[in-house]
């Protein structure tokens, strides 16, 4: 981690209001279009950190806004120095540990970033890879993928990580537990 990383601890939310965070105009409309008015605490924490550049480790519950907590400002940050992804690469990479939840983290980056016309791929085991390889074959900016789909798509030329700007582990826990730690510490040796 940077020098300054931050650990969540779920105390001492810092702002109560999204606009108290100034994010850009195109995500705070979506913001009030999906009803948020009011950051949980792990927001309130993290945002305004992961806003600077800074690392951020948080643990919260299920149901707490830990996507929002990452994808607001990863989508603010893209908008400040918006360019076009080279191709076969991606700007984020998002790493999860199911199908299920890398669907939703996808959503609700798609869901946030409405109005920035949003270039994005989701890479998940259980469905053909040709479809997946051709959705990142003129760059994306948000890659959502399981570990083993991903390195898949590496390992065939499809997918370069040579451009990762944003690197996610959402629920690391859960894919330490489900046995992925070699395939995780696979994709971070292939990072910038």
């Amino acid at each position: 981690m940077k020098p300054g990383a931050c650990f969540f601890n779920g105390k001492n939310p810092l702002l109560t209001s999204f606009q108290d965070f100034g994010l850009a105009d195109p995500i705070s409309r979506a913001l009030k279009e999906e009803n948020y008015h009011t950051p949980t605490p792990i927001q309130a924490q993290t945002i305004p950190l992961a806003m600077t550049g800074r690392d951020v480790v948080g643990i919260a519950q299920t149901g707490t806004g830990k996507t929002a907590a990452f994808a607001l400002p990863i989508l603010h940050r893209i908008l400040e120095n918006r360019i076009r992804p080279q191709p076969k690469t991606c700007r984020v990479l998002v790493l999860s540990p199911t199908r299920e939840l890398s669907g939703q983290i996808l959503d609700s980056f798609n869901a946030y970033g409405r109005h920035i016309r949003l270039s994005s791929a989701l890479a998940i085991g259980g469905v053909p890879m040709g479809r997946q390889v051709r959705s990142v074959m003129q760059g994306v900016e948000v890659m959502v993928a399981t570990p083993g789909r991903l390195l898949d798509l590496v390992q065939s030329n499809g997918l370069k990580l040579n451009q990762v700007e944003f690197l996610v582990l959402d629920e690391a826990d859960r894919m330490l537990d489900m046995g992925f730690i070699n395939d995780i510490r696979k994709v971070v040796a292939k990072l910038p």
